[in-house]
């Protein structure tokens, strides 16, 4: 019988047997409390491995499992540590990348952040978020985690393929409004000067998208060499445009940033993947005109929420993530 049952549900037949033996022993199929598995560690074991964990925030489980055999004598493997702590629902994961603030960065952006929280849309209507940014033809897979079986690590399936150097890489420029946006302009031909930036995409890209604005046009840039030098400066200024004040170190105040990183998906999702530079300019093209414009219209209109955040956190807490 026992062994019509195993084929039936797909076991071995010493399941079956164990199984039936408890229940003639002790009338129930399920184990009596206490007769599972014995745990390797203590409650109180289990209390220092969490404390250290939250103590100790970038300790893996193999210093963890060294810490508590100094400290209790208790020998176990590094699943049970992990076991443990997962408990208590803790897991390792990669941090969140962020940039270093001094107290001046922080001091700036809140200043920034104070005079622009009460902007109303039509004001940031007036604004144009500028900026470039670089796309690589082969992505970094380093940071791609996949769910396989053990012993299948070398599965061509689950093997990323990657080139050395990047394989090259597209320098882009653009900007957005709300309700528009120009044309995504690649920068070819060495890297950006003042004077590329001046006469590639100040004069035939700017000015012509300020004129339809208005007088209350604003540019709002970055603080990369280029946009800062003499040359530029005066040019806008024979020009007539008021540059908005970027505080250092504070991408996350562009929403243009966050334009890229769409972008940067849609290019990654796009079919056939790009695997040369014409394909990889064709691609940011193409996949930059198809962004919805409620999305960048959406972006701009958090402008004032992303300002009263940032005030209403602790400085400590203020460093953007990449």
């Amino acid at each position: 019988m026992s062994t019509m049952v195993a084929q039936a549900i797909g076991v071995s037949q010493s399941v079956i047997s164990c199984i039936w033996n408890r229940f003639l022993e002790s009338g129930s199929a399920c184990r009596r409390p206490g007769q599972g598995r014995r745990r390797a560690t203590t409650p109180n074991e289990d209390r220092y491995l969490v404390l250290t964990a939250r103590r100790h925030r970038n300790m893996n489980a193999t210093l963890l499992q060294q810490h508590l055999r100094s400290a209790t004598g208790t020998t176990v493997s590094t699943q049970t540590v992990r076991n443990g702590l997962h408990g208590e629902s803790l897991y390792a994961r990669r941090p969140i990348v962020s940039v270093r603030l001094t107290s001046r960065h922080r001091r700036d952006r809140r200043e920034w952040a104070t005079e622009h929280v009460n902007w109303r849309r039509n004001e940031w209507s007036n604004v144009l978020f500028s900026d470039e940014s670089r796309f690589s033809v082969h992505q970094d897979n380093r940071r791609i985690f996949i769910w396989r079986d053990r012993g299948s690590r070398n599965n061509p399936a689950f093997v990323h393929e990657s080139v050395r150097f990047g394989g090259g890489d597209v320098l882009v420029h653009g900007d957005i409004s709300i309700d528009g946006r120009t044309d995504l302009y690649i920068i070819r031909d060495g890297p950006l000067t003042a004077r590329r930036y001046r006469d590639e995409i100040l004069r035939p890209i700017v000015v012509p998208y300020a004129t339809a604005i208005g007088d209350d046009f604003i540019l709002m840039d970055d603080n990369c060499t280029p946009h800062r030098v003499n040359l530029v400066e005066d040019f806008l200024f024979e020009e007539g445009i008021v540059r908005m004040e970027c505080p250092e170190c504070s991408p996350d105040m562009n929403p243009i940033e966050h334009v890229w990183d769409a972008l940067g998906r849609r290019v990654v999702g796009h079919q056939p993947p790009p695997q040369t530079i014409q394909e990889l300019e064709r691609a940011l093209l193409e996949e930059w005109d198809r962004i919805p414009q409620l999305v960048i219209n959406s972006l701009i209109n958090s402008m004032p929420q992303r300002c009263s955040t940032l005030l209403a956190i602790r400085e400590n807490h203020t460093p953007y993530c990449k």
